[in-house]
């Protein structure tokens, strides 16, 4: 079963369409112009799926636009990992974009990214196995019509991807469900003396990171399933800068939020501090500051842009300003109320003040923080 809903409860447009409906133009042009070799029912070949996540010019003169910004041989060996018999594992540190490119991942390769299981630590073995409908259960018995399929199931079923997220939130007992489906690919439903087999075209593609509160380390048994991609954060100032200008742009529009003139300004100003604190030394090598307790990532980063987009144009001039971002800074950064605002402020009084260009930003922090 295919989910195929585009439209709210009240009729409209879904207020973030998935990745193969959002982008269903550039996915079609692709499958046009797409003459390579295909592996069993990926709607695209490897090489056009690594074009739609890395963007390009097609013959035609259709541009597709980069879902992601980084190293070219990580999106290739990512891809070229679920044209294989091993599942995938996207590992990095919050903000690297790891559900980013799984959604997009399972648009390219099954025109469908919905076959998803959303880790938590509450998350049950049904949800990646099977479950039941307990009303024909008990009425019939264990049965076909009864047995309630996971993502997971389903897509082995119909030979298509399957993404789990945040593997490590799952519990460890739950997390080695996984390793039947995954080395033998089949699914045994002992209920019903039958099993479930992988057709051609399953894989899984999982996404995980280490330094989070509250996870669970992989079993050796379940890592030695998959093949690990680390996504890293941006490496440069201009590459996250990029990154954010677009993504901010993209959330802006799906919120009907005007562009922001002469918005690149703050977007690089938020990008600096946030990768300054996040790598404790400023960008000139000069000033080594406190690290913070938080991530800092690059999506805290788009997060606090779109923000102050909202209160540009809601209750300012549309105009994005230093005070529209500093509140949304604070909260990003400030998550221990001693440590981190002690090391805020330092920041502030011996970076920020005494930085070209920066006074008004200077006075808004100052502002924001009393």
């Amino acid at each position: 079963m295919t989910v195929s809903v585009l439209t709210d409860a009240a009729g409209g447009e879904a207020l973030r369409p998935h990745a193969e409906h959002a982008f269903a133009d550039e996915l079609k042009a692709l499958a046009a112009a797409d003459d390579r070799p295909r592996p069993a029912r990926w709607k695209l070949s490897p090489w056009a799926v690594s074009t739609y996540l890395l963007g390009g010019t097609l013959p035609d003169g259709t541009l597709i636009t980069p879902k992601y910004v980084g190293p070219r041989r990580l999106v290739e060996v990512a891809v070229t990992t679920l044209a294989t018999d091993r599942a995938l594992l996207l590992l990095g540190v919050p903000g690297t974009a790891k559900t980013w490119v799984s959604e997009h991942l399972a648009a390219a390769v099954s025109g469908d990214s919905t076959l998803l299981v959303q880790g938590t630590a509450g998350t049950p073995e049904e949800a990646v196995r099977y479950g039941w409908d307990y009303a024909r259960l008990l009425a019939h018995g264990p049965s076909r019509e009864a047995l309630v399929p996971s993502p997971v199931m389903r897509a082995m079923a119909e030979g298509m991807t399957a993404r789990v997220e945040e593997l490590t939130r799952i519990p460890a007992d739950v997390q080695d469900a996984l390793i039947t489906i995954l080395s033998e690919k089949t699914l045994p439903v002992p209920e019903l003396g039958e099993e479930v087999q992988a057709g051609r075209g399953f894989n899984l593609v999982a996404t995980a990171n280490d330094r989070d509160r509250g996870v669970n380390e992989l079993s050796s048994a379940l890592r030695r399933r998959f093949n690990t991609v680390v996504l890293p954060l941006p490496a440069t100032l201009e590459a996250e800068v990029d990154i954010v200008s677009r993504r901010v742009a993209q959330t802006g529009l799906s919120l009907d939020l005007p562009p922001a003139p002469d918005g690149m300004a703050e977007i690089r100003r938020v990008v600096t501090v946030f990768r300054e604190l996040r790598d404790g030394i400023t960008t000139d090598g000069r000033t080594k500051l406190k690290s913070q307790s938080g991530t800092l990532s690059t999506a805290e980063a788009i997060s606090v842009l779109t923000g102050g987009l909202a209160l540009a144009a809601h209750f300012g001039d549309g105009i994005l300003r230093p005070g529209d971002v500093a509140a949304g800074i604070i909260g990003a950064v400030v998550r221990d109320p001693t440590a981190d605002r002690v090391a805020w402020q330092e920041y502030v009084e011996t970076v920020v003040r005494e930085r070209d260009g920066w006074k008004d930003f200077y006075r808004a922090c100052r502002e924001a923080a009393e």
